[in-house]
């Protein structure tokens, strides 16, 4: 009867432990874990197509950075995780600093993505602008 007694005793602390174990477990993970994930910086690739060298940019979202004529902003990126190729989605702002046109804010203003970059291209005569990363 005593050690019938330890038994369930024993199994209730158990039990009282992997109860708290999951609930602990539950709480540290983020909401929303499988639909979106946003990031901090954006990682474009901008090929010069004059000298056809390309470079490596890391931009940190809600900064502009000055590439050469270009004036680029991030506003947001996210990473998508339903399946097994993640697609990659940034809100990106470029201006170019030749252009003296008043009416013409942007040259680009628009979601870019990282699969196809042409469902919303960038047009620019002497640059092209693909993203490569959100993280």
């Amino acid at each position: 009867m005593i050690q019938l007694k330890k038994n369930i005793q024993s199994g209730k602390v158990s039990f009282l432990f992997l109860f708290i174990y999951f609930f602990l477990i539950n709480l540290s993970l983020p909401l929303g874990a499988n639909e979106n994930s946003e990031g901090e910086f954006v990682e474009i690739k901008i090929l010069d197509k004059v000298s056809s060298k390309t470079d490596l940019l890391k931009l940190s979202i809600g900064q502009e950075l000055r590439f050469k004529s270009l004036l680029i902003k991030s506003l947001k990126c996210k990473n998508s995780e339903f399946d097994d190729n993640p697609e990659i989605t940034a809100y990106i702002q470029v201006k170019d600093l030749t252009n003296k046109d008043n009416n013409e804010v942007f040259i680009f203003n628009g979601w870019t993505f990282s699969s196809s970059p042409a469902v919303n291209p960038f047009d620019h005569a002497v640059y092209d602008i693909w993203l490569t990363r959100c993280y």
